[in-house]
């Protein structure tokens, strides 16, 4: 497949702020607890997203402050809302938001298109052009180990790839905790390098000269907005 040594550059958060940082997974972790209980044990969607945050060096007191909130019965309810974008040169976004507050999130998304020259596309018609993925990375296993692991498991995978030692497995993403599951089942202490559910480009273009500078632009600024948690695109960087 050969597309995920983009998917850091796919979601699009150079140079974001810490403070946009936490705020993005204080929303995250309190939907998740939200949804499916404040127990990580009990709650793989939470637990996941927990081990996260420590890895990006989100505090802990900003984890246990989203999970208190839900605890104390707050009434915040956010939903993730994506936007299909036309950038320059046949480039093509897609951005997901999670908010409270679908009017402001439209509204400061259009506001960063237009300043940029770009256009929002209607709801499916970039999307077509990306796979929903998970991507499980790690090392430690051979190639034989790992498919006896999945089949054992019973469990179905789109493509698997290895590069420079590290496994990538691309899957169905519901199935993202039963591939971690089934590896660690084979080999207890493996530490995953990738943990992610991700939209990624079928195919991926080259932009130069002003289309560059402009996509890089239309990157920064999204970047910049609140409510938007991921920028995925069909860009090489």
């Amino acid at each position: 497949m050969g597309r995920f040594p983009n998917i850091a550059a796919a979601k699009a958060k150079t140079g974001a702020a810490k403070g946009k940082l936490y705020g993005m997974y204080a929303k995250e972790i309190y939907q998740a607890a939200k949804n499916g209980g404040v127990t990580p044990e009990g709650n793989p969607s939470l637990k996941r997203l927990i081990e996260k945050a420590k890895k990006e060096q989100v505090p802990s007191d900003v984890i246990k402050r989203a999970i208190d909130k839900v605890s104390a019965g707050a009434g915040e309810d956010y939903q993730t809302l994506t936007y299909e974008i036309f950038g320059p040169g046949g480039s093509t976004l897609m951005v997901e938001c999670l908010t409270d507050n679908t009017n402001r999130s439209v509204s400061d998304v259009r506001a960063v298109v237009n300043k940029c020259h770009v256009k929002m596309g209607a709801m499916g018609s970039v999307s077509y052009m990306y796979d929903n993925l998970c991507v499980v990375g790690f090392n430690g296993l051979s190639e034989d180990e790992i498919m006896n692991a999945l089949i054992e498991n019973d469990i179905d995978f789109t493509d698997m790839e290895v590069n420079d030692g590290e496994t990538l497995i691309y899957g169905n993403p519901n199935d993202l905790f039963k591939i971690k599951e089934a590896i660690l089942k084979a080999k207890s202490d493996i530490e995953f390098t990738v943990d992610e559910i991700s939209l990624l480009p079928k195919e991926r273009i080259t932009l130069t000269g002003e289309d560059l500078e402009t996509f890089k632009r239309l990157i920064s600024m999204l970047d910049e907005v609140d409510d938007v948690q991921n920028v995925y695109h069909n860009v090489e960087i």
